[in-house]
């Protein structure tokens, strides 16, 4: 992307492995999946086929072709890859993942308990197939891990293979890595901040709230998902210095005045 205006930050073209940009397609049509790509496909890293929906998403097979066409790359939510792995069906989820030709795939357990290190055999096992991303962190509000814990899983998920880990928030925002109304939680952040490269963390915020936070602390470029499709743009703004929240983040002080 050709700059406009001096003091923007940089972004690394695609395929990037910072500043990732994971999107959340929670049930798009075709038409809205080609409307999106028109206007996000080069801010859009990722996109999630979010939870289960690509069971019962009417022509989720042409949303993928989308997808992958505009430069994108789609893979299912890891609530998916927990339905198959509690009903027993290992097996048949890599074959149902073949055949949609998904490289990209997602090892996590928020909403079924694996055992971690069967979990971290589910990790090894696919990386062999294609590339593995794992999430931490529970859906569940009553599951609450120390900052310790979080940072010892991600490190464990990395060794076996993930080539990045995803920081639980659910869509809502309103867990795992954040308090109950959306705050963060800065002793979790911090640890794992403090001793997990930054590159290999795609930090959850559906809230812009949580966006323009981490883009404070970590700058434009950090990773971050479950971003919805009507705000792809507005995140690159947030990350460009181009909206409110973040609008003096990239000027020199002389311009702060």
């Amino acid at each position: 992307m050709k700059k406009v205006l001096p003091f923007m930050p940089e972004r690394p073209a695609k395929p990037r492995n910072s500043g990732i940009t994971m999107v959340m397609d929670k049930g798009l049509s075709i038409r809205e999946a080609e409307d999106f790509m028109s206007v996000g496909s080069e801010y859009t890293d990722f996109v999630k086929l979010g939870f289960g929906t690509s069971l019962i998403t009417p022509g989720f097979e042409k949303k993928i072709a989308i997808y992958k066409k505009s430069g994108a790359i789609p893979y299912f939510g890891g609530t998916l890859f927990e339905a198959f792995i509690v009903r027993n069906m290992f097996r048949e989820y890599i074959e149902f993942i073949d055949k949609h030709e998904i490289d990209l795939v997602e090892v996590s357990d928020g909403s079924f308990d694996i055992e971690h290190k069967k979990k971290l055999e589910y990790i090894s096992r696919l990386s062999e197939r294609g590339t593995v991303i794992s999430e931490v962190g529970s859906k569940k509000k009553d599951v609450v891990f120390s900052p310790d814990e979080w940072v010892a899983m991600m490190k464990a998920e990395l060794n076996a293979g993930s080539v990045k880990v995803i920081a639980e928030a659910r869509e809502s925002g309103t867990t795992g890595i954040y308090n109950e109304d959306g705050s963060i939680n800065n002793k979790i952040i911090s640890a794992i901040a403090e001793q997990i490269k930054l590159e290999n963390v795609i930090w959850e915020a559906p809230l812009k709230s949580q966006q323009a936070w981490f883009i404070k602390h970590f700058g434009a470029n950090v990773n971050l998902g479950n971003i919805a499709p009507n705000e792809i743009i507005s995140l690159e703004s947030l990350r460009l210095g181009l909206r409110g929240d973040t609008f003096f983040q990239f000027l020199p002080d002389d311009l702060k005045q």
